[in-house]
């Protein structure tokens, strides 16, 4: 099985486990990724996810082998299918050729990122909410040699995350971006020694998941959708959106800092 989900209480990591091809997508494992996060977003008991790529690679791609046996005319015929799940294209589009990339989750995901996540890897990580990266991990759009285009939203979440001029420059020469010019120019957010990111990912997850969730996602949802909104309507979309967030959780949270939680940025004692 080349996905497979390990849940520590709140907490989902998926992974997907494909060695021989230095976790290279296949349809087989978009299909099962999808299918993941999905299982993941519907689950009540589910609060966040880590994306995390086993054996040393976090994900080298499109299978090329795979993509040279594509008809030249139709390339993707085969994604001409139903979308795979009930958000994410609102049937405009199907799966994105990596899985889960044209997804939109109601609940966190954190990339755990050790070696490589080139080209349409580099796209599933960008899909992430945050980055955790090893210090020998690098991104870079490498299809740039083979004429293979951005399609899992390289083009799109790239520029909104370094600026376009950085962006253009990356995926316009191809080159590799190691891990700790990710972390200057704010493609990462944490950088780990080898072999770590899954541990410091996990935890910051079981973080995350300590907290009201209902106001975790009201906030997380209204950063992501403001994009784009003049200041005005961003304020108001704020507003209407954390309404029910300020009624399911902050009352009540308040009530207990009333009592004596949480006093002086004491994250320690939450429930």
């Amino acid at each position: 099985m080349a996905v497979r989900i390990e849940k520590d209480g709140a907490v989902w990591t998926v992974i997907h486990d494909r060695p021989e091809a230095r976790n290279a997508m296949d349809p087989a494992s978009a299909d099962a990724l999808t299918r993941a996060f999905l299982d993941f977003d519907a689950d009540k008991d589910a609060s966040v996810a880590v994306f995390y790529g086993a054996g040393g690679a976090f994900c080298a791609g499109w299978d090329l082998k795979y993509v040279s046996t594509l008809n030249a005319d139709y390339p993707l015929g085969e994604l001409d299918i139903p979308p795979a799940g009930p958000r994410g294209n609102g049937g405009e589009i199907p799966r994105g050729p990596l899985g889960p990339s044209r997804l939109e989750l109601d609940k966190p995901v954190i990339a755990a990122v050790e070696g490589p996540a080139v080209a349409g890897g580099m796209e599933l990580a960008l899909w992430c909410d945050f980055r955790v990266m090893a210090e020998d991990a690098y991104f870079g759009v490498y299809c740039r040699r083979w004429g293979v285009p951005l399609i899992d939203g390289g083009t799109v979440r790239l520029p909104r995350i370094v600026g376009q001029g950085r962006a253009l420059e990356i995926i316009l020469t191809g080159r590799k971006v190691p891990a700790d010019e990710c972390l200057q120019i704010g493609l990462c957010e944490y950088l780990t020694p080898n072999g770590g990111a899954r541990e410091k990912a996990e935890a910051l997850a079981r973080e995350i998941a300590r907290f009201p969730q209902v106001c975790v996602r009201a906030d997380r949802r209204s950063a992501i959708k403001s994009r784009g909104l003049s200041v005005r309507d961003a304020l108001v979309q704020e507003w209407y959106n954390g309404r029910e967030a300020l009624i399911k959780d902050g009352v009540a949270g308040a009530s207990r800092f009333k009592d004596g939680l949480g006093r002086h940025g004491d994250f320690g004692r939450i429930r």
